[in-house]
């Protein structure tokens, strides 16, 4: 199958507005593919919707503010997409704005990195991959961090929910193998995003950009279950030679110049 024919019509991007979200939306539309974008802010995300409408005016391209963490927020995603064949989703949402010790920070925000990563990833995970699981084809691609590595101090909570978002993946490219799924978790390690300059200037300009993280990841969708961004094999060959204490303190230093 062509990049179409496995993964079209329609791909669903959350956190399609800025970053490697909205270079994964450009990109899929050069595919060929229409897109439905979902973004917390409206402003960014319209400004992405009409900027990929105007370099490909023949994909449709759905855009919708939804907040990850609302109740309904699924709901308003399937009633966005309706009938349409969502043959792609990306997941995409879900950074951390906050650093700090576990227990001096809010629960609320926690709980809220909690619900974008995991709770809404695995419902839309569940409507839109069975229905690619009873079309025999589609993808689905996680996005995570090399934070899932080890416990990462200060991100405590971070780290914990793509620790879990990579381990699903895993366990879930293995179950839709057989029935022309494909799945993958992409972990980005230091990315050139808009987000990561506004909640930590330190990291303004740093790292891998954005248009090339998302033409990794759309190459790499059928060789699941796991792309490492850059350098990112050598990482995990390094933690793995030390102890899990040792690979904790080593992560913490490593973001000494970024925590608040």
């Amino acid at each position: 199958m062509d990049f179409t024919q496995q993964y079209g019509r329609m791909a669903l991007v959350c956190g399609g507005s800025e970053g490697v979200g909205a270079e994964y939306a450009m990109q899929l539309a050069g595919r060929g593919l229409d897109l439905a974008l979902i973004a917390r802010k409206p402003g960014p995300l319209e400004e992405t919707a009409s900027a990929i409408r105007a370099a490909h005016p023949d994909r449709e391209v759905l855009a919708r503010s939804v907040d990850l963490t609302a109740p309904g927020a699924v709901d308003e995603i399937r009633d966005l997409t309706g009938e349409r064949e969502v043959g792609l989703l990306i997941h995409n949402a879900g950074a951390s704005s906050q650093t700090g010790d576990f227990l001096d920070s809010d629960l609320a925000f926690a709980q809220a990195l909690v619900a974008v990563n995991d709770t809404a990833m695995l419902a839309l995970v569940h409507h839109y991959g069975g229905q690619m699981k009873a079309r025999g084809r589609g993808g689905i691609v996680l996005v995570g961090s090399f934070a899932a590595l080890v416990g990462q101090p200060g991100l405590a909570t971070y780290s914990a929910v793509k620790a879990f978002s990579t381990t699903f993946a895993e366990a879930l490219w293995f179950e839709l193998k057989p029935h022309g799924v494909h799945v993958l978790s992409h972990m980005l390690g230091l990315t050139a995003t808009p987000a990561n300059a506004r909640h930590y200037p330190a990291m303004a300009g740093l790292g891998e950009d954005s248009a090339d993280i998302a033409r990794q990841g759309l190459e790499a969708i059928a060789n699941g279950p796991v792309l490492y961004a850059g350098g990112g094999e050598d990482m995990v060959k390094a933690f793995a030679s030390l102890s899990r204490g040792a690979a904790v303190e080593q992560m913490y230093q490593a973001g000494a110049d970024f925590r608040d």
